[in-house]
């Protein structure tokens, strides 16, 4: 495999068959594990936030971290091994939502990023989830594209400097993300449209 492919950067060419719709689930590759200890995170990141007091936490804003690391790492282990799934292809999604939504929930008890661009992304996500059963009922997958990859990085970034330090930084990353979900949905939204009336 060409080192482009390999660390993600050309998403060109077909899905691995591994992945699509009907296939068999494939639940227990090197990645899916990688998938299910990000799972396993997620209530820990909770707690140890939540326990910090003010909502800033190293101990919670490393786990974080790795959790939104995991999101690469699944990926490039997937790639490097060839062990594609249908469990990886419908979990990875889940638990960036996951994460996302619980580091979220996070800034808004705490008030580490602004409120009314939290309710944006909850909006957001809600929304995707329509997009994805809408998807799902016709027989579509909703398909990568960069602004979405994008959006993810930065929404993750911005949470996670929010739990390290205040300022406008943690902020400025956290809306650059979140414009560029939304920039994301509009993509999806059309070329779910698109192919579900195609189909």
């Amino acid at each position: 495999m060409e080192r482009r492919r390999l660390f993600g950067i050309d998403r060109s060419g077909p899905k691995p068959r591994q992945t699509r719709t009907g296939e068999p689930l494939n639940p227990w590759t090197i990645p899916n594990a990688v998938g299910y200890l990000r799972l396993a995170g997620i209530p820990v990141f909770l707690i140890l936030a939540y326990s910090s007091g003010d909502g800033r936490s190293a101990a919670a804003a490393a786990i974080f971290w790795l959790i939104a690391a995991g999101d690469y790492l699944d990926g490039f282990l997937a790639r490097a091994t060839g062990q594609f799934s249908r469990m990886g292809a419908l979990m990875d999604p889940f638990i960036d939502r996951l994460t996302v939504i619980s580091g979220a929930a996070v800034c808004w008890s705490f008030e580490l990023l602004p409120r009314w661009a939290l309710l944006v992304l909850v909006a957001r996500e809600i929304a995707m989830l329509c997009l994805a059963e809408y998807g799902l009922r016709h027989g579509v997958d909703l398909a990568f594209n960069w602004p979405g990859r994008i959006a993810v990085f930065w929404i993750m970034a911005g949470i996670f400097f929010a739990m390290v330090f205040a300022g406008w930084v943690p902020i400025a990353f956290f809306l650059f993300g979140l414009f560029m979900a939304l920039v994301a949905t509009c993509i999806y939204a059309r070329e779910g449209v698109r192919a579900a009336r195609a189909a």
